[in-house]
């Protein structure tokens, strides 16, 4: 008898597309068109992973992100003085 994987209750786990957000919701939420959504996703100002031709962009990381202004948090490199 084979042991059957645990139930993942509805609205839980990795495969919950709510998690997720699509790109016309960001560029509904910043007040922008889908193509400046591309943009920004390409040129990496908007935290996501690119699968294949899909961008993937979680709802926590677009959150914090939008929380921060665009902000990386963290610890934050310095500005290094110029020797001349």
């Amino acid at each position: 008898m084979r042991a059957s994987a645990p139930r993942r209750e509805k609205g839980k786990g990795l495969d919950d597309m709510s998690s997720r957000m699509l790109i016309p919701e960001i560029a509904a939420r910043l007040s922008v068109g889908r193509i400046a959504v591309y943009t920004m996703l390409e040129r990496g100002i908007i935290p996501a992973i690119r699968l294949g031709r899909r961008w993937i962009v979680t709802r926590h990381a677009f959150e914090s992100w939008e929380r921060t202004c665009g902000m990386p948090t963290g610890l934050q490199r310095r500005p290094g003085r110029k020797v001349t």
